[in-house]
């Protein structure tokens, strides 16, 4: 009996964003990599630079672009768009959301947060979850036996692992595990993944990062 192939998929959360108006920016366009984003791209790539990588997927997004060129330029690939791995939407984006003076505390707002577990703000948790999940096979698809990288976003990536590991899937943001530039690697033999490892190999950067003290990002 042939065994099934063996492929992993690396799906990679995008380095920091320059934000200094601190925005939730959604899927806004011209939001790129800040300096020290783009030294988080590196890390990631510096981590993988051994590995067998043959595909290299992004959201169509500035940030998971610029995030995935050094993957591109180590492995001599050209980088796909996927706008399955796009940001989630959301009704805040464009919005200041941090505690205490952002949209949040504008009763005009909070008819929005009426239901946490769909959520009414946004994207359906599951539909992000099965976007995700088809965009991680199609890049399976394509790396066949080898491995691929997909740049995402954290909402995106977090969703994506609790609907594989067949947990609820709406959550405590601050309880989500995908820190910036982070890797939430699936393994796969065929087409059924049979395990998931977590890494970040930017964590001395991030703990360097504004927008990883302030808040969650993007």
């Amino acid at each position: 009996m042939t065994e099934p192939t063996k492929t992993t998929v690396h799906v990679l959360r995008h380095g920091e964003v320059y934000n200094p108006t601190k925005i939730l920016y959604g899927r806004l366009p011209d939001f790129h990599l800040s300096e020290l984003g783009h030294q988080m791209a590196k890390a990631a790539t510096e981590v993988l630079s051994g590995r067998d990588i043959t595909h290299v997927v992004a959201s169509p997004l500035e940030r998971a672009q610029e995030t995935a060129a050094p993957f591109a330029a180590e492995f001599k690939l050209d980088i796909a768009a996927d706008v399955r791995l796009i940001e989630s939407a959301n009704y805040f984006e464009g919005k200041k959301v941090s505690v205490g003076d952002g949209a949040f505390s504008n009763p005009r707002h909070w008819w929005v947060l009426r239901d946490p577990i769909t959520p009414s703000w946004g994207e359906a948790y599951l539909v992000i979850a099965q976007r995700m999940f088809a965009a991680v096979q199609a890049a399976r698809v394509a790396a066949e036996g080898h491995e691929a990288v997909c740049v995402s976003h954290q909402l995106p990536i977090w969703t994506l692992r609790r609907y594989v590991e067949g947990k609820r899937l709406w959550h405590d943001p601050r309880r989500r595990e995908c820190g910036l530039a982070s890797l939430t690697s699936f393994r796969f033999e065929g087409s059924k993944v049979v395990g998931i490892d977590y890494s970040e190999p930017a964590a001395h950067l991030v703990a360097m990062s504004a927008t990883a003290k302030t808040a969650k990002g993007a």
